[in-house]
């Protein structure tokens, strides 16, 4: 069986362009995940603090956030920045755009998920006179986890998908390196199904993970229920 040496190239062409796209997409997402993370918890504890003034920041961060678009958020960081002197690279704006943005939600599920740990979980803290950093570490963080990693994991499944926006800021993700190539080859229908294929190629294990330990934290709440 004859098979054309050009048109093997073009596929290895392909498959290199749209691999480089995708590992730019895994680390967008990885490190914007690591922000999402780190401030979900940080807007939750100011949210719950007795301090107004922490509770009022971390309510104004919140409510802003979650009312920008996240397309615009990242035009704004990667153009209108570089107007006072600040000028961040597309890897960082996407990182620092999608990070903030999701945060905001992600502080919310976290608020929710300690706010779940009973009043005589916390009268029992006070009681045996643990130390605030103890007490989370050991008794309050514990207890919310299985609360808050499904919809944490969820979140990371849309964050994923939602790296797409940042191919509108130059950065060669999945999507923008699919763009390129339907510009240099022509070929759109195949292209873009390449493309959605890579998505869910990649989106289809965490949303897996995220069903299993949904299924085992369904399992523990039963279990003690009963």
């Amino acid at each position: 069986m004859f098979i054309d040496p050009s048109a093997v190239e073009t596929a290895r062409f392909i498959a290199r362009q749209l691999a480089n796209g995708a590992l730019v997409t895994l680390q967008i997402t990885f490190f914007a995940q690591l922000i999402v993370v780190v401030m979900s918890f940080v807007i939750a504890l100011m949210r719950l603090s007795p301090w107004r003034a922490l509770r009022w920041t971390a309510t104004v961060y919140v409510e802003i956030l979650r009312g920008i678009s996240a397309l615009v958020l990242l035009f704004y960081l990667f153009f209108i920045l570089p107007l006072f002197g600040i000028s961040l690279s597309p890897m960082v704006t996407g990182i620092l755009g999608l990070g903030l943005t999701f945060s905001a939600y992600g502080s919310e599920i976290v608020r929710s998920a300690l706010s779940n740990v009973s009043r005589g979980q916390r009268d029992a803290i006070r009681a045996l006179d643990f130390d605030a950093l103890t007490a989370f570490r050991r008794i309050v963080l514990p207890q919310a986890l299985p609360f808050m990693l499904p919809p944490m994991g969820n979140q990371l499944v849309e964050l994923l998908k939602t790296t797409s926006l940042v191919s509108l800021i130059t950065l060669s993700d999945l999507t923008f390196s699919g763009g390129q190539l339907i510009t240099t080859l022509g070929q759109q229908t195949l292209i873009w199904s390449i493309v959605l294929v890579c998505y869910f190629a990649m989106a289809w294990p965490l949303s897996w993970l995220v069903r299993r330990y949904e299924q085992r934290v369904t399992s523990w709440r039963r279990g003690v229920a009963a």
